[in-house]
C-alpha cells in the first residue's frame, strides 16, 4: 500500500476540520449548555445530537468484533460510498476499478465526482480474478469496489482473490458487505487489521430491518476513518437515528432469529420458484434475495405489477438479460408471490 498521504487528495490531507459546540464539549459532566444557541425548548429533541457517535459506536464495536475508533457512521452507506471519492479521489485525474455488475451507487458516486468508473466484467459463475481486476488499474487508480455477496447477483465474491486483490493493490479496496449477515462466510470487517488499505461497508438497512433509518457503517483502520471524520458533516447522523440504533443493539439476538427465518425461507422460495415453468435459472444466492432468469422479465414484472407485487427487473443490467431480483420476504409475502407466479 502507498502511504496514506500519497492515496488521499491533498486539499482533504491539509483540510482543517469544521470544530462543533458538541465536538469541544466532548464527555465532560456539564448540566447547563449555552453553547450551541440551541432553544432551550422541546427537550430532547432541542439539542444536537452527539457528532461523534460514542455511545452508539461503543455498543457497536462489542457486536461487530471491531475497536470503537475504527468505525465510521453515516447517513446510510451510501454516505461512505461518497466519502471514499471525496476523500481519496481527484476529480477529472483519477480513476476507480469495480466489477460488474454490482451495486449502482458506486458509478452513480463516481459520475457525481468526475471519476472515471472502470468495469470488470464476472465471468459467467458472477466471479472474478484479482488478476484481472489488477490489470485494469493504472498509476491513477485509487479504489477498488467489490461487493460480497454481490448485488444484484447475490453471490459471494471468492475470498481468496479478494485477498489477492487487497495485497496486490497499492491503493483501497472497498469490501461491501452489506448482506455478510445472510452469507457464511468469515466478515472482512474481522480482518481490518491485517489489511491496512481495507475498508468494509455495511448497513442497518438489511439484517437489522432499520432502512428507515438511514444508518450505515465503514470499517477501516483509526487513520482512514480520522479523514473521513476530518470531511463528514458535524452532525451527519441524527438523533433519532442514535437512539433506535442503539435500541435494536441491545437484541442482537433477535436480529439472528430473523435471518434464520429468512434462510428457511429463502431456501423455500427457491425450491418453488424453481419449478415454475418459465423459470430458467436461480443462480446460487448467499443473500436475502435471489436472482431468477425468466422467459420473458418485463412481462412478469409488469403481471407482478399490477397485482399490486413489486420485484426488480435487473435485465438491462450486465449478465442479467431477463432476470428478476426477488428479496424474500415474510411468509405471508413470499406465499402471495408464488400464489401469483403459479397463476401466470
Amino acid at each position: 500500500m502507498k502511504p496514506l498521504i500519497e492515496l488521499t487528495r491533498e486539499n482533504i490531507w491539509k483540510l482543517k476540520p469544521y470544530s462543533s459546540a458538541r465536538d469541544e464539549y466532548g464527555e465532560g459532566g456539564a448540566k447547563v449548555f449555552l453553547d450551541a444557541n440551541e432553544n432551550p425548548y422541546n427537550s430532547p429533541y432541542n439539542r444536537y445530537p452527539d457528532p461523534a457517535q460514542r455511545k452508539l459506536k461503543a455498543a457497536l464495536a462489542k457486536v461487530k468484533g471491531v475497536k470503537e475508533e475504527q468505525i465510521f457512521l453515516g447517513n446510510g452507506s451510501d454516505e461512505a460510498i461518497d466519502m471514499a471519492y471525496r476523500c481519496f479521489t481527484r476529480p477529472g485525474t483519477d480513476n476507480v476499478v469495480a466489477i460488474e455488475p454490482t451495486y449502482g451507487m458506486y458509478k452513480v458516486c463516481a459520475d457525481i465526482n468526475d471519476v472515471e468508473y472502470r468495469k470488470v466484467l464476472l465471468d459467467e459463475k458472477f466471479q472474478v480474478t484479482a488478476d484481472r481486476l489488477l490489470d485494469a488499474c493504472d498509476g491513477k487508480t485509487k479504489l477498488i469496489w467489490i461487493c460480497s455477496p454481490n448485488n444484484p447477483t447475490g453471490n459471494n465474491i471468492n475470498r481468496d482473490e479478494i485477498v489477492k486483490t487487497i495485497t496486490g493493490f497499492e491503493g483501497i479496496v472497498i469490501v461491501d458487505e452489506a448482506y455478510s449477515d445472510f452469507s457464511k462466510e468469515r466478515p472482512f470487517r474481522l480482518d481490518i487489521d491485517k489489511y491496512p488499505n481495507l475498508i468494509v461497508l455495511n448497513t442497518f438497512s438489511k439484517a437489522w430491518g432499520c432502512a428507515a433509518i438511514r444508518l450505515g457503517m465503514a470499517f477501516a483502520r483509526k487513520e482512514i476513518v480520522d479523514i473521513f471524520n476530518k470531511v463528514k458533516y458535524p452532525y451527519n447522523v441524527n438523533g433519532l437515528t442514535q437512539r433506535q440504533a442503539l435500541e435494536m443493539l441491545k437484541e442482537p439476538y433477535e436480529i439472528d432469529k430473523w435471518v434464520k427465518i429468512i434462510l428457511l425461507e429463502r431456501s423455500r422460495m427457491v425450491e418453488a420458484v424453481g419449478m415454475l415453468g418459465f423459470c430458467k435459472t436461480i443462480y446460487r444466492t448467499d443473500s436475502n434475495f435471489i436472482l431468477v432468469k425468466v422467459d420473458d422479465a418485463q412481462k412478469i414484472y409488469n403481471y407482478l405489477k399490477d397485482k399490486g407485487i413489486i420485484v426488480r427487473n435487473r435485465t438491462t443490467v450486465s449478465l442479467c438479460g431477463d432476470c428478476l431480483r426477488i428479496t424474500i420476504g415474510s411468509k405471508g409475502e413470499n406465499n402471495e408471490l408464488l400464489s401469483a407466479l403459479r397463476q401466470y
